[in-house]
């Protein structure tokens, strides 16, 4: 019997060196993200693997799973140590070696192979490790299948498999990736693209992809670098849009694109140096798919624009958008569930279903998609394709620090606060209160379709805070100064990563 991981041992110990250690609250909403070392240690993500082998035993599932890394200082020893417990527990393991997220996803399928344990920390600070796990293609773990796994890690106990796994290593997997990538027909314009990767993974395939599709590829930080000398790598982090900025105005480049950490994610910078928010980006898209398919349903998280649900141009092609939880897990199944085209996240995971996509979320797929609106729309730039949309003020994504054990309770609170304004018909930034979605936190419309939103982070210890105005300006800061006076009054919030 392996033995029960612990949650409070300490580095540059005997015991750290002999027991396994997970810090609970590392088992997320749909991903497992920790602080390596101070929160897991290397037993203990051996234990993860041997507990994702019985996970999947225990539903009815082969066990045959994907397996790959991104490009961190530790991230191959951790997926060593993942690795060995998966084989433990008697998986035929799939080593596809370093890897973007969607390149894992994309395995699946190439592969035919049910499951995938990435090992990313997707565009989380350096010192953080995770895994993005499923045993469905093209869907990732579900909050049930974490319950699921963490009682068998932490609680019941992982059992290793009478007979040991199989190991197999794939060497051209990355290849077999960006050739189906390739396999299609080339970008007509001739554009100048600006690819902005943050020292992250995606350096060492976005530029070969696009520049073999035709573009005149101008790379921004695409040298692999663990340390990540420039910025992070999250294009929902203002230093990574405005060195983007920056480079795009510099080049005088067509537009700009930015890919997070483990390439499943993909932010727009426009020919003019302006950040397009995901969001925004996902109506631009969403137009040009719906002309081409009259009543397309769509997929949005909350935290995205309220256009989706009043552009002009969706409404004239009868296309419907349904709202649901920020994740890319959930909307990817949510997506899947419903029929949608695509899903769109204001973090700029896209997920493309059939017939555009396998339905898993892919930075380069949704650049192509951005590529080919611009095919279809030769006389025009990104930047008026961007001004064709209706106005609204909007916020980047803001994080105020909230710890991962109390960040929940707060968010609960708030809620109520909030709930009961509305209940007694109250004002909020001068408004009466139109609609609240409580489906992820809440979400707070105003009577003029100003908006707010608090929820909590799926996979970091924040809160997550987003406003948008149709209006004006000054409207999206009036609602911001109430959310924030609001989370003022919580002892446990803390400072915010950016803020307007």
């Amino acid at each position: 019997m392996f033995p029960k991981p612990r949650q409070d041992l300490v580095a540059n110990t005997a015991e750290f060196e002999r027991v396994p250690f997970i810090k609970a609250t590392g088992f997320r909403e749909y991903d497992a993200r920790w602080l390596y070392p101070e929160e897991i240690n290397l037993l203990g993500m051996q234990a993860v693997g041997l507990g994702l082998a019985n996970l999947m035993r225990e539903r009815g599932v082969p066990v045959r799973v994907v397996v790959g890394h991104d490009y961190r200082s530790y991230s191959a020893a951790i997926k060593e140590a993942l690795m060995t417990g998966l084989l433990a527990g008697g998986a035929e393991v799939h080593d596809i070696g370093l890897a973007l997220s969607p390149m894992a996803y994309f395995a699946q399928f190439e592969l035919e192979v049910e499951g995938v344990a990435m090992v990313t920390a997707s565009h989380n600070d350096n010192g953080w490790t995770g895994i993005k796990m499923g045993m469905q293609r093209p869907l990732t773990f579900a909050p049930d299948d974490m319950t699921a796994l963490k009682d068998i890690v932490l609680t019941k106990g992982a059992s290793p498999a009478a007979e040991a796994g199989r190991y197999i290593y794939v060497p051209d997997l990355p290849e077999r990736y960006m050739a189906a990538l390739m396999h299609r027909p080339k970008v007509l314009r001739p554009l100048k693209v600006m690819v902005s990767c943050g020292n992250g993974t995606a350096g060492a395939f976005a530029p070969h992809v696009l520049a073999e599709l035709g573009c005149t590829v101008i790379p921004l930080n695409c040298d692999l670098d663990y340390t990540f000398p420039a910025h992070n790598p999250n294009p929902e982090d203002l230093g990574m849009l405005n060195a983007t900025r920056d480079a795009v105005l510099e080049h005088g480049a067509d537009l700009g694109f930015a890919f997070d950490g483990d390439g499943d994610r993909c932010g727009v910078v426009d020919n003019e140096g302006e950040a397009i928010y995901a969001d925004k980006v996902g109506v631009m898209l969403a137009r040009d798919i719906a002309a081409r398919n009259p009543g397309a349903i769509f997929v949005a998280d909350v935290k995205s624009t309220g256009l989706f649900l009043t552009d002009p141009v969706l409404k004239q092609h009868g296309a419907k958008t349904l709202f649901w939880k920020t994740g890319h897990s959930y909307i990817k199944r949510y997506s899947h569930e419903t029929g949608a085209l695509v899903g769109f996240e204001k973090s700029g995971h896209f997920f493309f279903n059939p017939p555009l996509g396998r339905g898993y979320d892919d930075g380069l797929v949704a650049a192509l998609a951005v590529l080919d609106m611009l095919d279809r729309n030769p006389g025009k730039t990104l930047a008026e394709l961007k001004r064709a949309l209706p106005q609204t003020w909007q916020s980047p994504t803001m994080s105020p620090h909230c710890a991962d054990e109390v960040k929940y309770a707060v968010v609960d609170r708030v809620v109520d606060h909030f709930t009961k304004i509305a209940a007694h018909g109250g004002m909020l930034a001068g408004q009466k209160i139109r609609d609240l979605i409580t489906v992820n936190g809440i979400r707070i419309v105003l009577e003029d379709g100003t908006w707010g939103l608090v929820r909590a982070s799926s996979n970091k210890p924040e809160l997550v805070v987003v406003v948008e105005s149709p209006t004006s300006e000054a409207n999206m800061r009036a609602i911001f100064a109430e959310l924030d006076a609001e989370l003022a009054r919580h002892s446990e919030v803390g400072a915010y990563n950016q803020k307007i």
